[in-house]
């Protein structure tokens, strides 16, 4: 305990040292959104509720907190905002679809041995809760890209305010195109690290290439990493398109004003 206060303390003093009053922001952000993943959580459990229903809701929450709380309400949050909705919601449809024929749900061979004091029977559809794990598992990359992709180019319609939308609009590709290889090789990374002790179990247990690409286990996060990325991916034209309509458009409306 008294460890995660230290780092917790540590944490909080670089962010408000660097980052000022939005660093505060963003510090709290992070027990903001704990908040509403853990009733998330509690609300899965029940049977009566769709899973999938209350991610949704769930990721329109998280999207506000790491926008709107942390950067403010302002054209390119708004624009951020709008982005990361619609892309998931065409993600949603395209992980409901892979779900279903991967046959991911549940839990894998490796993990029945810590699962066989627990009872089995319960009431809750996993296809759903595995939608909504790669559901929750993208919404964070897909706001990070869709403020890291309106953000400059709101600096630049800002220095440029006669640009066209078509100008616009390459320039956020030219500018989400860099972001787009960090992204990817994050999400990359991340499962690796979290999962190196998986790996060197499959080792031990003198798993084939093809016994580990077919674990349930691995085929999940691997499944989870593409998604993350294709939503990363997809945010990209959808949100430079978006902000570049927009901006242009209110230079338009005020010019015939």
């Amino acid at each position: 305990m008294n460890v995660l206060v230290l780092l917790g303390g540590i944490l909080f003093l670089l962010m408000t040292i660097i980052g000022g009053r939005k660093g505060v922001r963003s510090f709290f952000a992070l027990f903001f959104n704990f908040a509403v993943i853990i009733i998330t959580v509690i609300l899965l459990c029940s049977p009566e509720i769709n899973p999938v229903i209350v991610t949704l809701f769930a990721c329109v929450v998280i999207s506000c907190i790491n926008l709107f709380y942390i950067n403010g309400v302002n054209s390119k949050t708004k624009t951020a905002f709008l982005s990361t909705i619609i892309c998931i919601v065409i993600l949603l449809l395209f992980i409901i679809f892979v779900t279903n024929k991967s046959m991911i749900q549940g839990f894998g061979e490796e993990e029945i041995g810590e699962l066989g004091a627990f009872s089995l029977l319960v009431e809750v559809d996993f296809v759903k809760i595995a939608v909504s794990v790669i559901i929750m598992s993208t919404i964070g990359a897909i706001t990070d890209t869709a403020i890291a992709v309106s953000s400059p180019m709101r600096e630049i319609h800002y220095h440029h305010p006669d640009i066209s939308r078509k100008e616009l609009f390459l320039s956020g590709l030219s500018i989400a195109r860099d972001i787009l290889g960090t992204s990817a090789n994050t999400l990359f990374f991340a499962f690796f690290g979290g999962y190196l002790a998986l790996l060197i179990w499959f080792k031990d247990l003198s798993y084939s290439v093809g016994d580990i690409v077919n674990s349930k286990i691995f085929s999940a996060e691997i499944i989870t990493i593409l998604c993350a990325g294709i939503g990363v991916t997809l945010v990209i034209p959808i949100t430079t398109w978006i902000t570049a309509y927009f901006f242009v458009r209110n230079k338009e409306t005020k010019e015939t004003v």
